[in-house]
């Protein structure tokens, strides 16, 4: 689904990023991965030799300029041409309204918010006709939720800038879309408290919790030519959860 299409997926040594890089290695992609994980190295080794498919590391932080510049650069040379841009990195940090630091919010918006924005931004200047933008929101993005009302308005602003720039970009035939994942099995949410975590997996109607390679079928879907005519939208998977 995916052949030869040159794709870079933020924040993917594990959780959501690294099952949509596997996603597409098996679909055929070529694929760029970062993260700031030493870990991106042996995962990109790992899923070459599984799938035969072609994937470049850069390790690096997503707020770093000089690191984004870069690796644009350095897809420019080596293919010419940018497919399919995923940002996937993100940051989570509990804490009811009130118990936040300043700093923590400005961490989480900057990875969340302005990460993305850059990347995209820079991306655009070798993304041609047909390509496709994917972002990861969240269900606290679209419905709030308690406890972590900084990543939630972060994720409210994914949602914005992902409405807005598909407006902008239909006329050039660039594709944009959201997924608004629900509660997913990651590194990420079971870093969160006991209480909270089991409070979020009994609002799932479905009664389970779900896993990254769920976000990831999505992901295909958004990324080949099955979606050519799917632009502006917010795609939730969260299995019926309803808070």
């Amino acid at each position: 689904m995916l052949s030869g299409k040159v794709t870079l997926i933020t924040g993917s040594s594990r959780g959501i990023g690294a099952a949509i890089a596997s996603e597409f290695a098996r679909s055929g992609a070529v694929l760029h991965l970062c993260a700031r994980s030493q870990d991106l190295d042996s995962f990109a080794h790992r899923l070459t030799e599984e799938t035969g498919a072609k994937v470049h590391a850069h390790i690096g932080d997503v707020c770093d300029d000089f690191f984004l510049r870069q690796t644009i650069l350095q897809i420019k040379k080596q293919h010419g041409q940018l497919n399919v841009l995923v940002n996937n990195a993100g940051v989570i940090q509990q804490g009811l309204l009130g118990m936040v630091s300043m700093e923590e919010t400005r961490h989480t918006f900057d990875v969340n918010v302005m990460a993305m924005i850059n990347w995209t931004q820079f991306a655009l200047k070798i993304l041609p006709s047909g390509s496709s933008i994917i972002n990861i929101a969240s269900i606290a993005g679209t419905r709030g939720m308690e406890g972590v009302s900084a990543y939630a308005a972060s994720k409210g602003a994914v949602l914005g800038f992902t409405l807005a720039i598909s407006k902008e970009l239909a006329r050039k035939q660039i594709r944009a879309n959201a997924i608004a994942p629900g509660f997913i099995d990651t590194a990420m949410t079971q870093g969160v408290t006991s209480d909270w975590y089991q409070k979020r997996v009994d609002s799932i109607g479905m009664g389970r919790i779900g896993q990254p390679a769920d976000i990831a079928k999505v992901a295909l879907f958004l990324a080949s030519d099955l979606s050519s005519y799917v632009t502006g939208q917010v795609i939730g998977v969260d299995g019926g959860m309803t808070a």
